[in-house]
């Protein structure tokens, strides 16, 4: 959780950074939430599983920059990073429904403990849906 604050805190001190120059694009940069995800019911160790994320992302000025992942022990975060295009040319569209995948590798026995990022409440609080898949020989 702390990787994903300072993630959050550093994303939020670049946004601060422009260029000066009207020819270039600008970018600022925003975590967006996961939508749904597909997960297997358990894992069997040794073996990779595809794990496929969708979200939305507000406007086509969303640029998708990867996948916030970080881990600690048999506990994984997932979120989406996006960059967003502040050129005036850029088109503010509709909000579009997007995928992406990763392949997890697993190594360890136990339980994994997927926590993904659903966004914040209106106080501000991040918020994140937790899924443990058991591991299995």
């Amino acid at each position: 959780m702390k990787k994903f604050a300072l993630f959050i805190l550093l994303i939020t001190t670049l946004t601060g950074c422009t260029l000066d120059d009207d020819n270039q694009d600008s970018y600022t940069y925003e975590v967006l939430p996961v939508d749904s995800y597909t997960l297997p019911e358990k894992f069997t160790l040794g073996n990779t599983y595809e794990i496929k994320l969708k979200y939305t992302k507000p406007n086509e000025c969303h640029l998708f920059q990867g996948i916030y992942y970080s881990k600690d022990l048999n506990k994984r975060t997932v979120a989406i990073q996006a960059a967003i295009n502040n050129n005036s040319a850029c088109i503010q569209s509709m909000a579009v429904p997007s995928e992406v995948s990763f392949n997890f590798y697993v190594t360890n026995t136990g339980s994994y403990i997927f926590k993904f990022y659903k966004g914040k409440d209106a106080a501000g609080t991040e918020l994140f849906e937790e899924v443990e898949v058991p591991v299995v020989n």
